[in-house]
């Protein structure tokens, strides 16, 4: 089944991934269908009685006083969208493009944001045609959601802006005009109801969390491949040890590492004369551990979020009210993801001290640099020095954004979440610690190949198979970059992972 049924409440993380990368269509359910259109009924009748609502028949933020008249209903609604998209930046990914999609249809798939069926179905039908919005990357405060990115999309529902259709960057109104329909006519409430949420963070979030499931477990597997190299002890990884100090991803990260490792001969030829590593082996479990738990929480907050209404006002239309609150505001995911960006970069931080183990032959009683005839060869001097600048990299990218906040709206709106950024930068640290475990992987299979003929477990074994298949020995300097790329690549497309699953089952 290659279709999505959205009715607001039971979206999930795989349910984004199929629609935002493997091109699922979406469909709104029947009985969200009635809900929809018996909210948009009720603000209609609001409108005709003259009620007073805020976004409805009344300006925006510090402009919530000026009441509205009835006939410039309409005007308001798409005024307040080409007013908010002025968007800066490189624009964001099509797959956070179509998650942003998905996740306004779905929270607006719970009929109480006021919207018409007949305006949602326009977003529905982009999405199934492939139809996606030019979204800025900067503009965003956070709260009240993410105006500005999500009027980018709104826009082009009435014609507006520019989208990219079958590869190709054109105005929204050509693009409506190829597939035969017409630019949506804003009903009262609409434009806010399209603009103001927590979509844009909470999409790029939903995205992290996924790919970083696949991180966390390439850092286990080229953990365990340098520990290997560096011929680790295995005792910092017995069971009895984290049992008790229960941890859970402690606990997760030793059992992962037990398994890797597993009928090492390399392990089990050089651990009677030592007795401990030093802590970037040694506690790997709990450095590791300790950011599973985090990305773990973030995951949780997340999943809350796809399914949560975060617009304003919230239409109560069986309780005749519609309430201003402040479910738009960020703060919930502004401080996940920051915790996030903080958890990811220290599984880059850890991996890069395990590279400058393996390059410096004092510690690692391996060739120096990692090659033979050093001296005439470099080898693997520099990769470590492009792991550092990645983790100095990552440590300026880690602090907070949410521990900051500018008013906005003429100080109506005196406290913002900076979540927009707090999302988008953890985005760049979880692809910064990518390349750093890939330059790890490159660097712990090569020093792999000098503990031969000794063998080493059958978890980190397979990983080194696998990862020879595309990445050859280097017995001699040449052009470092490829090996480096094509490494990043088995990471982030879960190739070595799936080796290493194929053969001791699945990593937690």
């Amino acid at each position: 089944m290659t279709t999505v049924h959205l009715d607001g409440k039971s979206l999930t993380l795989q349910d984004v991934v199929n629609v935002a990368r493997k091109g699922y269509k979406v469909e709104i359910a029947p009985e969200a269908k009635e809900q929809i259109k018996e909210c948009a009924a009720s603000v209609s009748e609001w409108v005709k009685e003259g009620r007073v609502v805020y976004g409805i028949t009344t300006g925006f933020g510090d402009l919530a006083s000026v009441v509205i008249p009835r006939d410039k209903g309409r005007q308001l609604q798409e005024n307040l969208l080409l007013s908010h998209a002025c968007g800066y930046g490189e624009p964001y990914p099509e797959d956070v493009v179509r998650a942003i999609m998905l996740l306004r249809i779905n929270t607006l798939t719970r009929g109480f944001s006021g919207i018409s069926l007949e305006t949602l179905q326009q977003m529905v039908d982009y999405l199934n045609l492939g139809i996606h919005p030019v979204v800025p990357t900067q503009g965003s405060v956070g709260a009240s959601g993410d105006l500005c990115p999500l009027s980018h999309v709104a826009i082009s529902l009435i014609g507006h802006g520019e989208v990219v259709y079958k590869g190709q960057k054109m105005s929204a109104s050509e693009a409506l005009a190829k597939v035969g329909m017409k630019p949506v006519e804003l009903q009262p409430k609409e434009g806010l109801a399209l603009n103001n949420g927590t979509t844009v963070m909470n999409a790029v979030a939903a995205l992290c969390i996924v790919d970083a499931m696949n991180m966390m477990k390439n850092a286990d597997v080229a953990a365990s491949m340098s520990a290997e190299a560096l011929h680790a002890v295995p005792y910092a990884f017995d069971r009895r040890t984290h049992d008790l100090r229960p941890q859970v991803g402690q606990g997760v990260v030793a059992e992962n590492i037990r398994r890797l490792i597993e009928g090492s001969e390399i392990i089990e030829a050089f651990k009677k004369d030592r007795v401990q590593d030093a802590y970037s082996l040694r506690c790997l479990p709990q450095v590791h551990g300790a950011s599973r738990d985090a990305i773990g929480y973030v995951k949780e907050k997340v999943e809350i979020e796809i399914n949560s209404v975060t617009d304003n006002p919230i239409i109560f239309h069986k309780d005749g009210d519609a309430i201003s609150g402040g479910n738009f505001h960020g703060q919930p995911m502004a401080m996940a993801m920051d915790f996030f960006g903080i958890a990811a970069a220290e599984f880059a931080s850890i991996s890069e001290r395990r590279v400058a183990r393996l390059v410096d032959h004092k510690l690692s009683d391996l060739p120096p640099f990692l090659v033979s005839d050093s001296g005439v060869n470099s080898g693997f001097m520099i990769p470590q020095y492009t792991a550092a600048a990645i983790v100095s990299e990552n440590k300026v990218l880690a602090h907070p954004s949410v521990v900051d906040s500018i008013p906005t709206s003429a100080n109506q709106e005196d406290h913002v979440s900076m979540g927009g950024y707090s999302a988008r930068k953890g985005r760049q640290i979880l692809d910064n610690t990518n390349r750093v475990i890939a330059v790890e992987m490159v660097n712990a299979a090569q020093g792999m190949d000098f503990r031969a003929p000794l063998k080493p477990g059958k978890g980190s074994g397979a990983a080194f198979k696998e990862f020879r298949k595309h990445v050859p020995f280097y017995d001699k300097d040449q052009f470092m970059q490829p090996l480096l790329l094509k490494s990043l690549e088995l990471v982030e497309n879960g190739t070595v992972v799936k080796a290493v699953e194929e053969a001791i089952g699945e990593l937690k």
